[in-house]
């Protein structure tokens, strides 16, 4: 076989939205919110694949036949199925966060296994050795954080916000790098002296509807009346709104993380696709785990001018390819109408999620059909059509193998 039912798996962070992923894969929504929902082999939350002897985990299934599941290229080079595909509900802001590289997490890995950290520990930095290189695709109008503002865009807002004056200073003599380490080793109380009468200024005005998405001081208040804890210790996270990007996107818009770029999602629906990995840095807007060390050493100190990718569309109009740089995935939106067939070879593992309407997918062995929220595996070196008698709205998440 070559073609499998996938069941992913439903993560329930407290940031998450309580309906849109229920309602995509036809489920009751519950008192826990659905933040995520995992398509893939990582092995903290592996899919289900039903095969003729019965459900097993996907990482179970490419353990047992490496070469005939993601081939002996893709065994070879990663050693594993490389990407980790998710669909977000971002209700609430997202933690600021950054990724190591490759090197660094392996690096970063071994060093909490070998002082004994267990694998789910809190404090633990590094769930694995891998990198987390990651793209997202709107699936609606989508709001998020992305690398620092170019100098002049970042020295205007530290000039025109009363609270921020005295780092200007700062930021002139040591750069993105002084600037960051400074709010983010700032005392407590500094911090507090600093963001209270911002906040206390915005706050007025986000309740009446008085700030657009694109001022940082919409998210600054929303940030503060989210977290119960502000009224004694200001997040300063608060800082990271003000000094990085605010990138807005229509669906079907995408944004590449690389490596290094601090960011966070504030707002919307997507399509995740990054390399297999659980590897955070978190530094702020969020209860979980912040190592400031950790986080500056990892962080590139440089500035971002953010680069929406449309998507290039293959000659038969039927799909739409996001390329990145990197070597683990590559994620694509497939639509068909009744009457059309999207026929293709797969030279690498793919995993596939409808979106909306129906499918019918089918090679020479197997036929599967398709509803909204179903997914489908399919195994290196199937040849397979794609038909639909409505319509059918498809991401597709599989590896660039030349």
């Amino acid at each position: 076989m070559k073609l499998f039912r996938l069941d992913g798996k439903v993560q329930h962070y407290a940031w998450g939205g309580y309906e849109y992923i229920p309602a995509l894969l036809g489920i009751a929504a519950t008192d826990k919110p659905s933040a995520e929902y995992w398509m893939g082999a990582h092995v903290s939350a592996p899919s289900t694949i039903t095969t003729d002897n019965g459900p097993v985990a996907l990482n179970t299934l490419i353990q047992e036949n490496p070469v005939a599941t993601i081939g002996q290229q893709i065994q070879d080079q990663f050693g594993q199925l490389p990407y980790l595909f998710k669909i977000l509900d971002v209700k609430d802001m997202l933690s600021i966060q950054v990724h190591p590289t490759k090197e660094e997490a392996e690096k970063g890995f071994a060093r909490e296994n070998a002082a004994g950290l267990p694998a789910n520990a809190p404090d633990r930095n590094y769930k694995d050795a891998n990198h987390k290189p990651e793209i997202m695709v709107a699936l609606s109008e989508f709001w998020l954080l992305h690398g620092f503002l170019p100098e002049a865009q970042l020295k205007k807002v530290l000039l025109d916000t009363p609270e921020f004056t005295s780092l200007v200073s700062i930021y002139d003599a040591e750069g993105y790098f002084g600037l960051y380490k400074t709010v983010m080793e700032m005392p407590q109380a500094m911090v507090n002296i600093l963001l209270r009468p911002l906040t206390e200024r915005a706050i007025p005005l986000y309740k009446n509807n008085q700030l657009q998405k694109s001022d940082p001081a919409f998210w600054a208040a929303r940030a503060v009346l989210n977290d119960p804890a502000s009224a004694e210790k200001l997040d300063r996270g608060i800082f990271s709104i003000y000094f990085f990007n605010i990138v807005h996107c229509h669906p079907g818009q995408a944004v590449f993380q690389d490596a290094g770029i601090p960011h966070a999602y504030l707002e919307g629906q997507n399509v995740e696709l990054m390399a297999n990995s659980d590897n955070v840095l978190r530094g702020g807007l969020t209860p979980k785990h912040i190592d400031v060390p950790e986080l500056l050493k990892h962080t590139r100190f440089e500035a971002v001018h953010p680069h929406i990718i449309g998507g290039d569309k293959t000659t038969d109009g039927l799909e739409t390819i996001y390329p990145t740089p990197a070597p683990d995935f590559v994620v694509s939106d497939i639509n068909i109408q009744a009457g059309q067939t999207y026929n293709h070879a797969a030279n690498a593992p793919e995993i596939m999620i409808v979106m909306s309407g129906n499918a019918t997918i089918s090679d020479a062995e197997t036929t599967i059909t398709l509803q909204k929220g179903q997914c489908v595996f399919v195994a290196i070196g199937a040849n397979y059509n794609i038909t639909t008698n409505d319509n059918a709205a498809i991401y597709k998440a599989t590896v660039p193998v030349k």
